[in-house]
């Protein structure tokens, strides 16, 4: 009897251990996966820099921009140009337009990607407004940039080398605001203050 008590036990713990991993494994898993595409390009994830590239190649691509907005989330959103022509290699910049029409602050993130896949490696961006949360006051409208160049080492790349458009896509996702900046949002001079003292 005390042998299957023993057994009993030992599979419990054994259980135990194995849901502790489980659950430590998943919480692992996000910030794991968000590494692995940031490395490898993967699922259309872009590359960061802080600088730009060392050579402009004679080629030219064309960048499309896109912009859209999750469910519930209150802003207007778009690109300013739909599209610009860039040699691989040169410094491009863009801005999106966001437009907060209610009348509280609202705060944003953005989430984004390009397509196609392949070209995620090489589309490296060296300042973005999706690097950090927006915050928009009621009735504020801002342009926003973002800086960024294709690797010339796409050349490189059997498969992205075949590559003649690259879309960046972003979407908003509303966001929590701190709540020293909400209580100050009738006062834009404190709002400031206060934003600057987060940063």
């Amino acid at each position: 009897m005390s042998k299957s008590v023993d057994a009993q036990k030992k599979t419990a713990a054994y259980l135990a251990g194995v849901a502790a991993l489980m659950l430590s494994l998943s919480f692992a898993a996000v910030p794991f996966y968000d590494w692995f595409c940031r490395v490898t390009g993967y699922a259309g994830t872009t590359s960061v820099a802080t600088a730009g590239a060392d050579e402009i190649l004679d080629r030219t691509l064309k960048i499309r921009f896109d912009a859209s907005l999750e469910a519930g989330m209150p802003w207007t959103f778009r690109p300013m140009v739909p599209s610009m022509e860039l040699r691989i290699g040169e410094t491009g910049l863009a801005f999106y337009e966001a437009y907060n029409p209610t009348d509280k602050p609202v705060g944003g993130q953005a989430s984004y990607n390009v397509t196609p896949d392949q070209s995620g490696g090489y589309f490296t961006k060296i300042e973005c407004f999706c690097f950090t949360e927006q915050i928009l006051q009621p009735g504020e409208r801002v342009q926003m940039p973002v800086t960024f160049y294709v690797d010339p080492s796409i050349v490189d790349d059997p498969e992205a080398s075949k590559i003649k458009e690259i879309t960046l896509s972003y979407t908003f996702h509303v966001a929590d605001i701190p709540e020293k900046q909400a209580s100050l949002k009738d006062d834009p001079a404190l709002a400031d203050t206060a934003t600057k003292a987060i940063e």
